[in-house]
């Protein structure tokens, strides 16, 4: 069956909401590159939206889910619980960020994560109200898509989202928002709309994500701790897309001077199987009644064979220092595309969690540059992602394991790809 054929049956069979940026489909992969059904190769620099980390086919996590495919796939662990979960969730216990006792449970999406963080958040504050922040992205649930700081496509023609959530600015100095600004709206909204005495939850990507891979600013991270601190309010660190190597720590919180209670994973934890994770402080993550979290494949035993694999794959290879090295290569060919590009107006990302932001020439978001260099490098056989609330922003999420040579043939065919674009 071809792509063109495939491509048919696809618009015939599924649903217009799911969304799809490319008519190749995958036929095999390994590694940093994968292989469609008409034999194309494409380098990866997607890897399924910072799923991959530790590479398509990990030849140590293939080999724990293979082993654990041997023993039994699932029996829900909250009728029969199995011994892999509890180990990863004592290693996580260990690994996330904050100096203080802590306990895990495991779910299936980032989505659900988001979801039983705030539960958690609620159960043990007796608040109701959340403050997320624009551009931020915490998935396509209803409480999800509510809390998420992007309406298109997310949140048109779903209705009014869930209530008590309420949005204010997240720093970013490119567009014109300082740290200061942020928090003034903080202020404003706790004298015009919200008690800060019935917020739950705060919760904040530490770069990100679909917003246009923005880092949190040091000092806008230190001053919502305290502002959480000084109100009662449950801190809650989104890392579903900033975990697992991906930004030169295991966790992005890593890179700052506070913890957050609450830390939410998924993506990278599962090195391409499904499995998300809440990890918090231990007295809040008994808030919860016996049953009032987890559901009936959270911790599906694959997915928590893999997560301990793709843990050991981290430390032996490691790839937190190889995301350093991967992201400096990165920005030093983006540095020498800028020479001749005055369009890229920023570089960005810490780790390999790169960004590269386009404008026009009187400073304005360029979203049809940067799509046309998506499509230039995607006819060259490189996969990009385009992210930001204008779409001018193209993120850089290849495989930490990707090899050197075929890194230096992306450099060579992202170079390509953005000269065309220009010219066209």
């Amino acid at each position: 069956m071809t792509n063109s054929e495939l491509a048919i049956r696809r618009v015939n069979a599924l649903a217009r909401g799911v969304g799809v940026m490319t008519d190749h489909f995958a036929a095999r992969a390994l590694n940093a590159e994968v292989w469609d059904e008409d034999g194309n190769r494409l380098i990866d620099f997607a890897a399924g939206i910072a799923v991959v980390n530790t590479g398509h086919r990990h030849p140590k996590v293939i080999e724990a889910v293979t082993a654990q495919l041997g023993a039994f796939t699932h029996t829900c662990h909250q009728v029969l619980p199995y011994a892999p979960y509890v180990r990863l969730a004592e290693r996580l216990n260990e690994k996330v960020p904050g100096d203080f006792a802590k306990k895990s449970i495991f779910i299936t999406t980032g989505a659900e994560a988001v979801e039983n963080a705030i539960k958690v958040a609620r159960a043990y504050t007796k608040r109701d109200a959340v403050i997320a922040f624009g551009g931020g992205f915490h998935g396509r649930t209803f409480m999800g898509m509510s809390l998420t700081g992007k309406v298109v496509p997310y949140k048109v023609g779903f209705g009014a989202m869930m209530p008590d959530v309420f949005h204010v600015p997240y720093p970013c100095a490119l567009h014109g928002v300082s740290v200061d600004d942020t928090f003034a709206a903080i202020e404003a909204l706790f004298k015009a709309d919200l008690d800060p005495a019935r917020v739950a939850a705060a919760i904040f990507e530490p770069v990100q994500g679909e917003g246009g891979f923005y880092p949190a600013p040091a000092e806008f991270v230190t001053r919502l701790r305290a502002l959480c601190d000084a109100h009662g309010i449950v801190m809650i660190a989104d890392e579903v897309q900033t975990g697992f190597a991906r930004t030169g720590n295991l966790f992005a919180m890593e890179q700052y001077d506070v913890a957050a209670d609450i830390t939410t994973m998924a993506k990278g934890l599962g090195g391409g199987f499904p499995i998300s994770a809440v990890t918090g402080r231990a007295e809040m993550m008994d808030a919860a009644a016996p049953g009032g979290l987890g559901g009936t494949y959270g911790g599906n035993p694959l997915g928590i064979a893999a997560g301990n694999a793709v843990l050991d794959v981290i430390e032996s290879e490691g790839l937190c220092d190889r995301a350093e090295m991967l992201g400096a290569k990165l920005k030093s060919t983006l540095a020498e595309i800028q020479k001749t590009t005055p369009e890229l107006a920023d570089i960005r990302g810490p780790g390999f969690m790169v960004a590269a932001e386009f404008l026009t020439a009187d400073g304005k978001p360029n979203p049809e540059l940067t799509g046309k260099i998506r499509l230039e490098a995607l006819t060259r056989g490189l996969l990009l992602l385009t992210c930001g609330v204008y779409g001018n922003v193209i993120r850089f999420l290849a495989p930490l394991t990707i090899e050197e040579t075929v890194f230096d043939e992306a450099m060579t065919l992202l170079t390509e790809a953005v000269a065309a674009a220009r010219k066209a």
